[in-house]
């Protein structure tokens, strides 16, 4: 979802000779391992003038919003018939929660000028173990988020094509105030919806007035987090509990307006596979052997990486599991419990028991009680699909 605005965002949005060199130092293409023991001295930044400051704060808060909202869209519904009206309550302390550790990055960027991506973050924080754990976690994400994006597709063409494929099918409205064993894949699902924090670091090198993107973040998680949750009551309100993980999939066939919206869904995976993709590619390379870093075996990674993608997707075409499982397992991680973590210990907050350390102990251990809870539902809910195949 996110790497979209990397290349597409702000890359448009910065005019200038050295684009192409700023888009080597972005979140999404950094190598695993890197020599920059420069991090370690830390600094307060004092935002010197560079070529790569030239986005507006009109334009970082569209990229912003390109970053955040993407198809988890698509699963809100299905998350607030999972867990019921009252985890609407669950929605908005997500988003409160990756507001806040949004801006901890932001306050551990601010720290040391040499901080460029979030994988230097980690380093800052815990050296190497820290952005490789910081690296695996991003990379895995886009690697299931892709997989994600093959069933989409499938599903979808699946239900616009039923004698090609399964048919999917079922309408019908309901409510229910609140489901208890189904909260854990409707926090899970939310968290996914708020996966954009690997690209922050991003964004924030890129404006031209760094001081203002607090600003930035406040607007952009207002903004869709409205967006989910008003698709989340719509969606629910037309097709209760039969909502399917991908609301495209209730939708009439014999409506034009269906038709295009689901033709129009298609389009999003297409366009980002290849951009989810060459990250995860690049990363491979980079851990090959210097003198097997060529073309051949460029083609090679590149198509193995498909091939695996495209077998994972035929074997386990369970969207609202995988996303479930990439929120709880990946998302948490990435945008709430690492930015915690390496805030605790870059700023040494840890050493002065207050206001904010026992806020971020209460984030930490949210965060961990819904990794292993949304973790633990969705191996289940796949092991049950599998079983039912």
């Amino acid at each position: 979802m996110w790497p979209m605005l990397l290349t597409a965002k702000v890359s448009s949005s910065k005019k200038v000779k050295n684009s192409e060199k700023h888009s080597n130092n972005s979140s999404v293409n950094v190598p695993l391992v890197a020599d920059h023991g420069e991090l370690a001295q830390h600094k307060t930044i004092t935002y010197p003038p560079s070529a790569q400051d030239t986005v507006s704060f009109f334009h970082t808060c569209l990229n912003g919003l390109n970053a955040i909202s993407g198809v988890g869209i698509l699963s809100v519904p299905y998350a607030l018939a999972s867990g019921g009206w009252l985890s609407l309550l669950l929605l908005f302390g997500i988003a409160t929660a990756a507001l806040y550790t949004g801006t901890l990055i932001k306050r551990c960027m601010d720290m040391n000028t040499n901080i460029r991506s979030y994988p230097d973050i980690g380093e800052l924080a815990f050296e190497k173990t820290g952005r490789i754990i910081v690296s695996v976690s991003m990379y895995t994400e886009l690697y299931l988020v892709s997989i994600g994006f093959l069933i989409l597709e499938g599903d979808n063409l699946s239900n616009l094509f039923p004698n090609a494929k399964v048919q999917i099918a079922g309408l019908a409205i309901a409510g229910m105030l609140v489901h208890w064993n189904g909260l854990p894949t409707a926090v899970s699902l939310y968290a996914f919806c708020y996966c954009a924090h690997p690209l922050f670091p991003t964004l924030y090198n890129s404006m031209t007035n760094k001081h203002r993107f607090t600003n930035v973040l406040i607007g952009c998680f207002l903004l869709t987090t409205v967006g989910y949750a008003s698709m989340a009551t719509v969606g629910y309100l037309m097709f209760g509990e039969e909502v399917e993980s991908q609301v495209t999939l209730n939708l009439p066939l014999n409506k034009i307006s269906s038709k295009v919206t689901i033709y129009t869904t298609l389009m999003n995976p297409i366009s980002k596979f290849a951009l989810m993709a060459t990250p995860i590619t690049n990363a491979l390379k980079d851990l090959l052997p210097r003198r097997y870093r060529n073309r051949v075996t460029s083609i090679l990674v590149s198509t193995l990486l498909v091939m695996s993608t495209t077998i994972a997707a035929l074997v386990l075409p369970f969207f609202g599991s995988l996303m479930s499982l990439v929120g709880a397992f990946l998302s948490v991680t990435a945008s709430i419990l690492l930015p915690c973590l390496c805030y605790f210990k870059i700023s040494d907050t840890y050493r002065n028991f207050g206001c904010e350390s026992v806020v971020i102990v209460i984030l930490i251990m949210a965060a961990l009680a819904m990794a292993i809870s949304g973790t633990y539902t969705s191996f289940m809910e796949i092991a049950h699909h599998l079983v039912q195949l």
